[in-house]
């Protein structure tokens, strides 16, 4: 299990994306993920333009859809002043959609696609440290095996995509470049039989609400406020405090919510502020959550997590292996397409607007996403002209 071009922390979107990336170009590409094959995980699940043009281009949207996740071609906008907007998709090449999959789907598609593309991957393996050489340098990873003796996995590069609680961001002693101060407390669950036909987003009295469709025939719905305003609700437990909150938000959201099916049980997300870290050094780099993270309010994270994952393995292919410093475009192409999203998102979760205030703030948050969209749409296909060998020997 050892000599492997890139060891990959974490099989999840980002992990399993820059696995997929890598492996199709040729390198030799190792992904170690701690939970087991098909595991679900806390999502909004809401993929944006960007995050579907990805999946579209790498051959892994066909089986998204034939997996039963429903096509959302628009979205509707409750005001707490009864004001309301729907904006339907323009279909585009690759996006005649947007999908939200549960993440038991979409983590697994993925994960398949490297394992096709030639990545070993493994499961219900846990990383419990990192391994240097006698300059410091990252030099691969230290994974918990049976009767707990370590096994060691060698790299030339060793990627985190290990979420806010990275062990090789924590390792690393990764910098933080940037923290946000607000966060969100979100409530959650899956609701069969909704009325509702695309994403629906419902601002009202310093609480928020969400409607999206995913797999099953069921329906996302989760509200959110300030993590002040949750820890006591929460004390009455955490179905009177969704109750509390769905009231809280424009009345045809909560109405469409209570015309759907018996709801599934209340699973919660306390808050955590976003950040940004420095996300490459000597034999290591970050992808995902593990490098930057932002709130969920714009429910932007899964299209974040696959386009830094493309962004990272570009670095990859045509800087090689073994200079950090090649991976520097890298973090400086995600923060500058990040940057005003970010700025945003911390004033979105807030939660102290007004309807026009959080209007402007939403025409602000789709303005940012076009400009990722621009850059993406844009790129010139180096995996098709990287030479890998050079990349190997480099």
């Amino acid at each position: 299990m050892n000599g492997v071009d890139v060891v990959i922390v974490g099989g999840r979107v980002a992990g399993a994306s820059t696995a997929l990336l890598l492996a199709r170009a040729g390198l030799r590409v190792m992904v170690v993920e701690r939970s087991a094959v098909g595991s679900d995980t806390v999502s909004t699940h809401a993929l944006m333009r960007t995050g579907v043009l990805q999946l579209s281009r790498w051959g892994v949207l066909p089986a998204v859809v034939a997996a039963g996740t429903p096509a959302i071609r628009s979205t509707t906008f409750h005001y707490g002043d009864g004001g309301t907007t729907k904006v339907s998709l323009r279909p585009s090449p690759g996006v005649d959609a947007l999908y939200a999959p549960r993440r038991h789907v979409l983590d697994r598609l993925l994960v398949e696609a490297a394992a096709a593309a030639g990545a070993q991957v493994l499961h219900d393996t846990a990383v419990v440290g990192l391994l240097r050489d006698d300059g410091g340098r990252v030099v691969g990873v230290r994974t918990a095996g049976e009767s707990g003796r370590e096994v060691p996995i060698r790299a030339r590069l060793t990627i985190g995509a290990d979420g806010i609680g990275s062990v090789v961001a924590r390792e690393v002693d990764a910098p933080y470049l940037s923290r946000g101060l607000a966060s969100s407390a979100l409530l959650y669950r899956y609701v069969p039989s909704m009325p509702s036909d695309g994403y629906v987003w419902g601002y009202g009295d310093s609480a928020a609400a969400g409607l999206i469709p995913t797999n099953a025939g069921e329906t996302c719905v989760f509200v959110s406020s300030t993590p002040d305003r949750m820890r006591p609700l929460r004390r009455h437990g955490v179905e009177a405090a969704f109750d509390t909150l769905l009231d809280a938000v424009p009345t045809p959201l909560a109405e469409a919510v209570r015309a759907g099916g018996r709801p599934g049980r209340v699973h919660g997300w306390r808050g955590v502020p976003g950040h940004v870290r420095q996300s490459y050094g000597a034999g290591w780099a970050l992808v995902g959550d593990a490098g930057y993270f932002k709130d969920p309010i714009t429910t932007h994270g899964l299209t974040d997590a696959l386009r830094d994952a493309e962004l990272l393995a570009d670095a990859v292919l045509t800087s090689g292996l073994d200079d950090p410093r090649a991976l520097a475009p890298y973090q400086l192409t995600r923060d500058r397409l990040s940057a005003r999203l970010v700025e945003v998102t911390e004033s979105v979760c807030g939660y102290d607007w007004e309807p026009d205030h959080i209007r402007t703030l939403l025409r602000q948050v789709s303005a940012s996403m076009s400009d990722e969209l621009d850059h993406l749409s844009a790129r010139a296909d180096v995996m098709a002209a990287v030479d890998v060998a050079a990349v190997k020997r480099a």
